[in-house]
């Protein structure tokens, strides 16, 4: 049914302003100079690399959307709702629109996904470029160009969740969009982590330990896809991985609304967590303006500065909506819990993976005494680090929950806004987080096309911050989730019992105890699967880099260039081939979870997934990025520096690294945000037919 809220007009208004900026960013960035003709040759190499991958993913997540699409109109044209002995209810019209807000939603994941990563193959030769310069100049065509994609993200997702709305009045549809927008989000997270991780594994290996050569040696036969794995998987990955929460949290929230208010609270607070996303688009668009670095100055500090302002312009206009707008205290505690709550996950990440702290250094000083120690001060202070952001969850959690009941109003909706809360100002944290690939493909243009050192220099100082900015991102993005499927849970809960179960999740039911059993194997499961596929495609392309090298020795004299078609299409290839298991797992689980054992069980499920999901995340992105800038903080000079032996160590600890915070970290938070959707999506289906 068509609804005439005028904040639904508001928010497509500010989403299409979003996405027009992005648009003037992406035409501003295309503008400067590209450089010399030996850098836009090697950026070339990177820009078709990238596009040729994406190419070949679309194409094969466009043909799964259609089949899932199908699946989903004829599933959907059954009201299950109505369904009583010998009757069924047949609506085609309802099935066909929830399969085109399923397609809706997979469209505009991989359009925002595109949209990043094309302005990042672009931006990467022109940041380059500018620190010849300066500085200043280099991180301001990076960051305009990482906010591309962070401000086309908050603008498509609010035009997508918004017209859905308009035009169909109904939360339940717009759940379709966001499992659409989730299910393409795994795939092109794991996908993308999958293909960079097997090129920097393979370049590092040989590269770096055998032969001795630089990170981004020309000479080097997977440097070139390592460089494109940065985008595929840290921009566009990344990028639909952020999409994917930003709308679970929305219409978590929107189908709470639905089955916890009446009357005409009910379009109001079913409304609010648009409107929320709304004010964090104002905030993104107004704290990207505040990003700037002045000469000799700190590029994480800019970073920092700008995601603090833009919390505190939300939490400003989040204070006057709901005292102007007359809402329930109860939501703005909640909102500010999860915004505060975001901010210092964020930045505790910083502290266990930043260079300026104990973790990372104490990392690097040990690494002299061979990989082993590396690896177990490593991973130890990744299982550290795992302990504040749990207790921040947890403290979200409580404070949101009750902290909404004392205002009158349910402390579950208080959860599930508490969430959005922290994911409100995702333009400007997916703006920092895409700047870091970017930076990172400068610093490899800058050493293939053999520009001075100045200019190496520089681009080691924007690329160290852009690791730290991602690590900050990674603990964001996790936390977030984490509330994220807390509030579908809920949303799961409600919508079964809307079909006549009464849900009760008992650790005394044995049903219960094997669904919680199997939801815990689960993510554990899926982090092996992806690493292995990253350990079984980079032993392929070592054997090739080897035997490149072999049999070409004027590859190392520098009288030839390596052959680096062959190491993309391997990496593409590996990567394609390793997501069908993945995606069985995220969507085919749960439903045979719920389906054999039954609605209790499948909650107990999510429950098992949700608390080992959001642990191993934690603890895979951390450790992962702190043992990356221990390396980084040994080759600028530490310790004995690149070539000694706590180097060699340095990198092995970073090669094992890799895949815990590119590949199988950063898709946990998207596997548990798909399974609870899938969940939700397919309740009303698992309330009727079981057989437990």
């Amino acid at each position: 049914m068509l609804t005439t809220e005028p904040w639904v007009f508001v928010a497509i208004l500010a989403g299409l302003v979003s996405v027009g900026v992005a648009v003037w960013l992406y035409v501003w960035v295309n503008r400067q100079d590209a450089g010399s003709e030996r850098a836009q040759e090697v950026a070339s190499w990177i820009r078709d690399g990238a596009q040729s991958y994406l190419k070949r993913l679309y194409s094969a997540l466009g043909l799964l959307a259609i089949i899932l699409g199908v699946v989903i109109a004829i599933v959907f044209s059954f009201d299950i709702e109505h369904l009583g002995l010998g009757t069924v209810s047949v609506d085609p019209g309802r099935g066909l629109t929830m399969a085109l807000a399923f397609i809706a939603g997979s469209l505009c994941s991989a359009l925002a996904g595109y949209m990043g990563m094309t302005v990042a193959v672009s931006a990467n030769v022109r940041a380059a470029h500018a620190a010849n310069h300066s500085i200043s100049r280099a991180f301001k065509v990076a960051f305009y160009a990482g906010s591309v994609m962070g401000l086309a993200m908050v603008g498509l997702a609010v035009i997508g969740m918004s017209t859905i709305y308009l035009l169909t009045g109904d939360p339940e549809i717009v759940l379709g969009f966001s499992f659409g927008a989730s299910a393409l989000a795994l795939l092109a997270k794991a996908g993308g982590g999958i293909y960079t991780k097997t090129a920097d594994i393979a370049a590092d290996l040989v590269g770096k330990v055998e032969i001795g050569i630089p990170e981004d040696d020309p000479r080097n036969p997977a440097v070139v896809a390592d460089n494109v794995g940065d985008n595929v998987g840290d921009v566009a990955g990344m990028g639909a991985d952020i999409f994917d929460s930003y709308v679970a949290s929305s219409v978590a929230a929107m189908l709470l609304g639905v089955s916890l208010f009446s009357g005409e609270l009910q379009g109001k607070y079913i409304l609010l967590p648009i409107i929320l996303c709304t004010l964090g688009i104002l905030a993104s668009l107004i704290g990207v303006r505040f990003v700037r670095v002045k000469e000799g100055g700190d590029p994480g500090r800019a970073l920092n500065q700008g995601t603090i302002i833009t919390c505190v312009i939300f939490a400003a206009l989040a204070t006057g909506l709901v005292l102007l707008g007359d809402y329930n205290l109860g939501v703005l505690w909640a909102t500010l819990a999860g915004l505060t709550t975001g901010v210092v996950i964020g930045f505790t990440s910083d502290y266990y993976t930043s260079s300026d702290f104990r973790p990372v250094i104490e990392t690097a000083r040990v690494s002299g005494s061979g990989a082993a120690i590396n690896i177990i001060t490593g991973f130890s202070y990744g299982l550290v680090s795992v302990v504040p952001s749990i207790v921040g969850i947890a403290a979200a959690t409580l404070l949101s929950y009750y902290l909404a009941e004392l205002a009158g109003i349910n402390g579950v909706y208080g959860v599930s806004i508490s969430a959005v809360g922290m994911l409100a100002v995702s333009g400007m944290i997916v703006s920092s987080d895409a700047y870091g690939p970017i930076v990172d493909n400068a610093r490899g243009i800058a050493e293939m096309a053999g520009m001075s050192q100045t200019v190496v220099d520089t681009t080691d100082v924007l690329d160290a911050a852009g690791n730290t900015a991602k690590a900050i991102t990674k603990g964001f993005a996790i936390s977030a989730a984490a509330l994220t499927v807390l509030a579908l849970f809920a949303a799961y809960a409600e919508v079964v019992g809307a079909r006549g179960v009464e849900l009760v999740i008992s650790l005394r039911n044995p049903i219960v105890i094997a669904g919680v059993l199997l939801g815990t194997a689960t993510p554990p499961l899926f982090s092996a699967i992806t690493m292995l596929a990253v350990t079984h495609n980079a032993f392929d392309m070592i054997a090739e880099v080897r035997r490149q090298f072999d049999e070409r020795p004027g590859i190392l004299a520098g009288t030839e260039l390596p052959d680096y078609a062959t190491c993309v299409s391997l990496a593409a290839q590996g990567a394609l081939t390793s997501l069908a298991v993945p995606a069985l797992m995220a969507i085919v689980l749960p439903l045979v979870v719920g389906i054999v054992l039954g609605p209790e069980a499948l909650g107990g499920f999510l429950g098992g997934s949700i608390f080992t999901g959001v642990v191993f995340a934690l603890l895979m992105s951390n450790a992962g990025g702190l043992w990356d800038n221990a390396k980084k903080f040994i080759e600028s000079g530490m310790h004995g520096g690149p070539g000694s032996e706590a180097h060699k160590a340095s990198v092995v600890g970073d090669t094992v690294g890799d895949p815990f915070k590119d590949t199988a970290g950063p898709s946990l938070n998207t596997l548990i945000t798909v399974m609870s959707l899938v969940s939700s999506l397919f309740a009303p289906i698992i309330a009727v037919f079981h057989l437990f």
